[in-house]
This record gives structure tokens, sequence and C-alpha cells, in this order.
């Protein structure tokens, strides 16, 4: 798939997909970082549209009440391990809280998601020699 061939990422809710399989929906799961420092929690899950896999999660941070929270994208790629309650990455707090912002309004989602897969370091879903991750199927997930 080239960049011109993406298809579009949505939030699953906003959408009239589910997930077959329960244990890959990781919303509201606590995330971990790689030294175990709470994130926050994932909020929802960004899919593929054409390929109907899930590329980012949106983890909601801070706040009260639902207002006032700060959203990370993060793709699927980092995560190391998930649990019944959690999702572990093999990222530092610091390095999701200086994660590129997201504003509809002034960015281009292509750029946006090109520059966030840079930002982690990882290749784009849409780039030669990507390979999905194990996503949700980790080594010692039962």
């Amino acid at each position: 798939m080239t960049s011109a061939e993406r298809s579009r990422l949505v939030r699953l809710q906003d959408t009239n997909m589910t997930i077959a399989a329960t244990d890959s929906d990781i919303r509201g799961h606590r995330v971990l970082d790689k030294d175990g420092n709470n994130l926050g929690k994932v909020d929802a899950l960004l899919i593929d549209e054409q390929e109907e896999k899930v590329r980012f999660f949106e983890v909601a941070t801070g706040g009260f009440l639902g207002i006032g929270k700060d959203k990370s994208f993060i793709p699927v790629d980092a995560i190391t391990h998930i649990d019944d309650k959690d999702v572990y990455l093999n990222l530092l707090t610091d390095t999701v809280a200086g994660s590129p912002p997201y504003d509809p309004d002034l960015v281009e989602d292509n750029v946006f998601f090109y520059d966030t897969y840079g930002y982690y370091g990882f290749l784009p879903y849409w780039g030669m020699g990507y390979v999905y991750p194990p996503f949700p199927y980790y080594p010692g997930r039962y």
C-alpha cells in the first residue's frame, strides 16, 4: 500500500464497525510506559478503514470529568504487552508527552500520522517493509 492508496483512519466509535474479539478492545485499559508509570487510559481506537485494522490508539490523560484532557495518539506498534486491564508500551512518559499535538482544524491527517510514526521511530503502515504487530495477541497473553 502506498501513501496515495492509504485509507483514512477513523475512530472506531465513529463507525458502524465492532471488534469481533473482545480481547482486542483495549478501550478503558490503563496505559503504562516502559518504567511502569501510568500515562492514562485508552480513550479511542483508530481504525484503518480499508484493512479494518487498529493502527493507533488515543490516550487520554489528566482532566476532570472529561474536561481538559490531553490526548496523545500512539501507534499500536509501541505496545509490548496487554493484559486484562493494562497496555504496556516500550516508550517513556516524556516521549509520549512530547508527541505531536493533534488538532483537526490545524493539521492534515496524512502529515500528522506520518510525522507521528516518525516521532515514535516506527515505519508507517503504508510504507514498504511494514509488518503489522501482533496486536492484540502478544506473548504471555491468554
